[in-house]
């Protein structure tokens, strides 16, 4: 197993790309902290499938926004495995805004997307980094629509700001810890799900490898990044069937 002996904290962890994540480090050995805010549900079913697995696995609820929570989810996280050496900076929201309506976009949608997708990240990283075994990994979730195209126009903006963090971070982390992100592109889960098939079915004939991406496609190079990618850090790689070429 790839990941034997391993500890991994995967905030967001219980549905979707998370919930993929979250199985398929097991799958490899990992002992994984599932984390959520809303969705207790999920995030239950991830852990309990877990330890079907034979790995151990907690809950760990936790506004990623919110420093004293995201301090206190991390001793929770070192008390319960004793260690941590991955981190995924899964946790993420958005508003669905048509790109060209800037009237209907909100400040309070910029700062509830902003402090989530952006602060949130940077105070998980900088909690996990305390406690991090040297040769450890965090992986940043960022998304296609950092290039300029998603479901709204702050939601792009803030996926831009997760790539440049994975930059910055890497270089302050460096040699101690790895920070490598991973963008992806349209991925089959409750988000997506709203728009209905015809949407996935347009998705799929605009991609190159004519498909829907599914989780697992973000799951797989993740146990890569973590497992495998020694000699990798600050680099940002796109999962999209090769759409945004």
């Amino acid at each position: 197993m790839r990941l034997a002996g391993k500890a991994a904290l995967v905030t967001g962890g219980g549905t979707g790309i998370g919930r993929a994540i979250s199985l398929a480090f097991a799958r490899e050995g990992a002992d994984v902290a599932v984390n959520y805010s809303r969705s207790e549900a999920q995030a239950q079913e991830t852990a309990e499938e877990i330890r079907g697995m034979g790995r151990r696995a907690t809950l760990v609820r936790a506004d990623v926004s919110n420093s004293t929570q995201v301090d206190m989810m991390i001793t929770e996280v070192a008390d319960r495995f004793g260690r941590l050496d991955i981190l995924v900076n899964n946790a993420g929201i958005t508003v669905f805004v048509d790109l060209a309506n800037l009237e209907a976009i909100t400040e309070g949608d910029w700062d509830r997307i902003f402090n989530v997708n952006v602060k949130g990240l940077f105070l998980c990283t900088r909690a996990a980094s305390r406690i991090m075994q040297d040769g450890g990994v965090v992986i940043n979730i960022s998304s296609v629509a950092a290039f300029g195209r998603g479901s709204s126009i702050p939601y792009c903006a803030s996926k831009a700001a997760v790539n440049t963090l994975t930059r910055s971070l890497a270089i302050a982390l460096a040699p101690r810890i790895r920070v490598v992100g991973i963008a992806p592109g349209f991925i089959d889960t409750r988000w997506t799900a709203q728009w209905g098939p015809q949407q996935k079915e347009r998705s799929a004939a605009a991609t190159p490898l004519k498909r829907v991406g599914q989780p697992e496609d973000i799951a797989r190079l993740a146990v890569y990044l973590a497992a495998d990618g020694d000699f990798v850090t600050g680099r940002t790689f796109v999962v999209d069937g090769g759409r945004t070429l």
